[in-house]
């Protein structure tokens, strides 16, 4: 086998490498099942945090008790392709999804409780990548369609 042959072989089963370990690594929802009202929570990291003060956005008030909004925001998390629950439920009032992207299968996780608002019930959100500094906006945009589909009544 040539040097040529030998580097393509031994690149394409670093990528192999990689791929298995991004799809089949665990996640640990003691890790990632957080409580998004943390202070030690940075906004304006790789990701979004959602919350009344001190957030990346404060997210609007919904007309719902918050179990009701909860219930409905995970309908709606449920409803997107590639996430599952890693942790929590609504009788909880806290639930961390993972979300992975379609080709590399690169883990993000959106934890969510709803609190208490004058007219009805707010979302606080933390939605983070795993892997990465940077997550290219998209757990903004996927966190910002649920906002969406919530408004519309889905």
């Amino acid at each position: 086998m040539n040097l040529g042959r030998l580097s393509l072989l031994t690149l394409a089963l670093l990528v192999a490498g990689v791929a298995a370990y991004v799809r089949l690594a665990p996640s640990d929802s003691v890790r990632w099942h957080i409580d998004p009202a943390d202070p030690a929570l940075v906004p304006g990291e790789a990701g979004l945090l959602v919350r009344p003060e001190g957030g990346d956005i404060a997210g609007p008030v919904f007309d719902h008790t918050p179990g009701a909004l909860l219930a409905t925001f995970d309908a709606v998390a449920r409803a997107t392709p590639r996430t599952r629950v890693l942790a929590g439920s609504v009788e909880e009032g806290r639930i961390t999804y993972v979300t992975r992207s379609a080709l590399w299968g690169f883990p993000d996780y959106t934890t969510v409780e709803t609190i208490p608002a004058e007219g009805g019930a707010r979302l606080m959100v933390y939605a983070r990548s795993r892997f990465g500094g940077n997550d290219w906006g998209v757990n903004r945009a996927r966190v910002e369609a649920w906002l969406a589909r919530l408004g519309s009544g889905a």
